[in-house]
């Protein structure tokens, strides 16, 4: 700033996609050691689940995979079950029932 201006960082991170994505990273990795901290001080677990696990695109009812399902796509009809899904409720539900399978915990 010699000259009184901003840097232009923008520019500057989309010149560089290496460095973008470094700085994505470091501050998703940052967030997950505050989140993790934070829970150990207030005596809460925090459960995990894989990257790739179908939340969104898995009837949290019956379990039918849906592979036609877009990012575009905010809600969408079970063709086995009839069940009617908001896109994130549902993936929310089966975000749940992963997580607390995977610590062998029962989902009611």
């Amino acid at each position: 700033m010699e000259d009184g201006k901003e840097l232009p960082v923008k520019q500057e991170f989309s010149e560089s996609t290496t460095v973008g994505i470094d700085v994505g990273i470091s501050a998703w990795s940052s967030f997950i050691i505050k989140l993790e901290y934070k829970a150990d001080w207030f005596g809460k677990t925090i459960l995990r689940i894989g990257h790739f696990e179908p939340s969104s695109k898995l009837c949290s009812v019956c379990g039918y995979y849906n592979s036609d399902l877009t990012l575009k796509d905010r809600e969408w009809e079970c063709p086995d079950c009839k069940t009617k899904h908001d896109r994130d409720i549902n993936a929310a539900i089966n975000i749940k029932k992963f997580s607390l399978y995977n610590q062998n915990f029962i989902v009611i």
